[in-house]
């Protein structure tokens, strides 16, 4: 697999346009912090490291009145076109109703955060 970060959104994305209720994703540090953002954010319900068979992690995806809470997830920086963005560039998705999660030298934080940090970085992905 050549870029895990896509593959879990890619997870996220087909689970819930078939209805599921959890995805399993395996384990990363920077997946683990995405997912944690996921859920402060209100996108996700919950979600749980699990250790058997591999360690991998267990996210609970959340509906709103049967649709999805997650209408829009896209990858913006790929592994064959990074983008970085200094903190006067920070992406605004969708007029500030959006996230973008940013991957800053203080860690991964989202747009909002780092905008009031004053930080730029990586863009990692964007939803709404």
């Amino acid at each position: 697999m050549t870029d895990p970060i896509s593959d879990m959104l890619t997870r996220i994305r087909n689970g819930l346009a078939v209805g599921k209720t959890e995805v399993a994703v395996p384990y990363s540090n920077l997946k683990e912090r995405m997912a944690k953002i996921l859920v402060q954010e209100g996108y996700l319900d919950a979600v749980e490291e699990v250790t058997s068979p591999y360690r991998s992690l267990m996210l609970r995806l959340k509906y709103q009145e049967g649709q999805p809470a997650i209408r829009h997830l896209a990858r913006v920086s790929k592994p064959g076109n990074r983008l970085y963005v200094n903190k006067d560039q920070l992406p605004k998705v969708l007029s500030g109703l959006g996230v973008a999660i940013i991957s800053t030298s203080q860690g991964v934080m989202t747009n909002k955060e780092a905008r009031q940090k004053k930080l730029g970085g990586e863009v990692i992905c964007e939803l709404y």
